[in-house]
């Protein structure tokens, strides 16, 4: 394999890899909100002594709904912020087209903050704006601090929609297993280490994402999930000492 072939695949791996993270993150989020949500109605459930029929129903309404209201949350704020930045940017461009000597003392100033003067300073204002989009872009970069979106809104909804969805269905799993075939002991015991394995993968997923340590992501995510549920099972039980 020649230098250039082996340039690119190292470029293509790294842009692949930049496309993982960038959505790795989202997934993490959404199975955190799954998992804890859904594990809280477990415990609330668990605390108010209801049945497993009752505990997959209540489960299952929360994972459609808030999955769906969060992947629709996430689409929308993704495609806003695309949006948002396409409107600028056309307001720049708009700028660059009608007050053009405006633009020009803004770059001079951006550059001349940076350590450019003199004639290296005319140089580089000389660049940049004799190319109206790279003139738009650095307005962009530098005078609104605005990166374009480049992740889809709809992917975005779409692995909200599945993390939620996938990891959050963990604590329901053995009420499941056992509405079909009687498990022959504390159900709530099984969830509640099930999901406490979810939170350690999830936990180690969200070090990844955030570049944090693992074992400060791993308990971060353990005690939220535990202090969710424990609240939750707390007030189940309380109600259902209230009610009957």
């Amino acid at each position: 394999m020649d230098h250039h072939s082996h340039e690119s695949k190292i470029h293509g791996e790294n842009k692949v890899f930049s496309k993982i993270q960038d959505y790795l993150g989202e997934f993490v989020y959404g199975g955190i909100d799954g998992s804890v949500t859904t594990f809280a109605v477990v415990a609330g459930s668990a605390g108010a002594n209801l049945e497993s029929s009752i505990i997959i129903i209540l489960g299952f309404a929360n994972l459609i709904a808030d999955g769906f209201a969060m992947s629709v949350g996430s689409y929308l704020s993704t495609k806003s912020e695309k949006e948002n930045y396409l409107k600028h940017k056309a307001i720049e461009y708009w700028e660059v087209d009608n007050l053009p000597e405006k633009e020009r003392e803004e770059i001079r100033e951006i550059y001349a903050s940076k350590g450019f003067e003199g004639e290296l300073l005319e140089k580089v204002v000389e660049v940049i704006t004799a190319d109206k989009d790279r003139w738009v872009d650095i307005m962009m970069k530098e005078e609104l601090e605005m990166a374009e979106e480049t992740k889809s809104p709809l992917t975005m909804g779409a692995i909200t929609f599945l993390s939620f969805i996938l990891l959050g269905f963990i604590p329901l799993l053995i009420y499941v297993i056992d509405y079909f075939s009687t498990v022959e002991s504390s159900l709530f015991t099984i969830s509640s280490v099930l999901t406490g394995l979810c939170f350690i993968g999830i936990g180690l997923l969200k070090s990844v994402v955030t570049g944090t340590k693992r074992i400060k992501s791993i308990l971060e995510t353990l005690l939220l999930g535990g202090a969710a549920a424990t609240l939750s099972y707390f007030v189940g039980d309380f109600l259902e000492q209230m009610i009957n």
